[in-house]
């Protein structure tokens, strides 16, 4: 099988390239080399210029911080969007000896580890917002122990999005939500015999999506199952594993529960075609619902569209956590720089965020801030599920592999569920090893 040139960039431009960057004021912890010590979020700033790094879908998402931190510090805060994709063209930056003081990053285990954080950020685990986030965000931006990554926003939640008005012409309550995948798809029968329109909108043109029906049947796998994968005594050929892309393949694609052009569908097709009512069902991301928010107001997202939780054995959602959520800081070896960043951070997650949520209409990250008038009620269900969802792979494996890229494959003919498995299996298999990974 050939291994995937994209990923295998990404890690290597990360694992052998980075340390080349590092300056010497820098110690192997990545903390500087004066230390850290008690911030004022509102401390004077005047002259210290900042540079934050995001990915295009982030160019706008801190300019409220970023407007009162200057307005209350002094200080100036650059943002550069990094072209997509992100993930890939950041460590080449990296490598490349540029680097900025801070940056959206995924705060996961499966990606914070590309950026070489112990050798290349500052540990984030004396600052004072740390003990205010909630348990699931504080599990987040974690690597081997030390914490470096700022969690600024909810992980995204996967889950269903539906159509109300197509559900009602179904005559499907709320009372009457699936409680498992089963249902799920017994459901998505019963809307689409009563309602006529296609059960599900899928996504085959953008591909990032087609993972979503796969990995809420992967949640009955024990933590057991995921430490083991990571240490390479667990396998993606597992037969849970190629069970749940057959059943996409066969119950879902093969059962006609999507739309004609299912293999050629887009992300913003998939929300026009469930708010239009031309599909009753969407299986994704809060990136869906922050598609609705951009184009609809609150009232409106509430008489048309419905959320629920689903896994593969219970009624409950999965996290899902993205580059929008972690923001990191560089040991750049300029101490007022590293210690502005710091002070950035705690101005964002202290005095700030409450306006900050507030011009988002987000969920809080913190327990004691109360999440924003004027959220829709998706997102307050979204909110309620967060505590006890699962885990998507990304939060999970070492390595998140690009299922999405092999399922692509599978809706086209040209591979088979054991092959899709087999896939990824090389993949993380390929990356981890770069990795120095234990066990690979």
């Amino acid at each position: 099988m050939k291994r995937t040139a994209t990923a295998l960039a990404l890690i290597c431009a990360a694992a052998l390239t980075l340390g080349a960057c590092s300056d010497s004021t820098v110690d192997d912890t990545g903390q500087d080399a004066g230390g850290g010590g008690e911030l004022d979020p509102l401390a004077d700033l005047d002259g210290v210029e900042l540079t934050l790094w995001t990915a295009q879908s982030t160019l706008t998402a801190a300019d409220q911080v970023i407007d009162a931190f200057e307005a209350a510090t002094g200080a100036r805060v650059s943002t550069e969007a990094i072209p997509d994709l992100y993930e890939q063209n950041v460590p080449t930056r990296l490598a490349a000896g540029d680097r900025p003081d801070l940056m959206f990053w995924q705060p996961s285990v499966s990606t914070l580890p590309f950026i070489q954080p112990a050798r290349n950020l500052l540990p984030l685990d004396d600052e004072p917002w740390v003990d205010d986030l909630g348990p699931t965000e504080q599990s987040l931006g974690v690597v081997d122990g030390t914490r470096y990554a700022a969690v600024v926003t909810s992980p995204a939640m996967l889950g269903v999005y539906y159509n109300k008005d197509v559900f009602r012409r179904a005559g499907v309550t709320e009372d009457e939500l699936p409680g498992n995948y089963d249902e799920l798809l017994e459901l998505a029968h019963t809307v689409q015999d009563a309602a006529g329109v296609p059960a599900f909108y899928e996504v085959g043109g953008d591909r990032w999506p087609l993972q979503w029906q796969v990995q809420v049947q992967l949640t009955d796998l024990p933590d057991e199952w995921w430490d083991g994968l990571n240490r390479n005594e667990e396998s993606w050929t597992d037969p849970v594993v190629v069970d749940a892309v057959t059943r996409y393949q066969d119950d879902v694609l093969g059962a006609g529960l999507a739309q004609e052009d299912y293999r050629t569908g887009t992300f913003t097709g998939q929300a026009e075609a469930v708010w239009e009512g031309d599909a009753a069902m969407a299986l994704n991301v809060t990136s869906f619902q922050s598609q609705l928010q951009a184009r609809h107001g609150t009232e409106e997202i509430d008489e048309t569209v419905g959320w629920f939780p689903i896994a593969n054995s219970d009624a409950r959602g999965l996290y899902s956590p993205d580059q929008t959520n972690g923001v990191v800081a560089f040991a750049t070896g300029d101490e007022q720089r590293q210690r502005a960043a710091r002070q950035f951070l705690a101005f964002w997650l202290g005095p700030d965020y409450p306006d900050f949520i507030a011009d988002r209409q987000i969920p809080s990250v913190q327990p004691a801030v109360p999440n924003p008038d004027g959220m829709p009620e998706t997102a307050h269900h979204q909110v309620a599920a967060l505590p006890e969802a699962h885990g998507v792979f990304q939060a999970r494996a070492i390595v998140a592999p690009e299922l999405h890229v092999a399922l692509a494959d599978l809706i086209y003919g040209e591979k088979s569920p054991d092959e899709v498995a087999e896939f990824v299996e090389n993949q993380f298999d390929d990356i981890a090893r770069a990795q120095g990974a234990d066990g690979f």
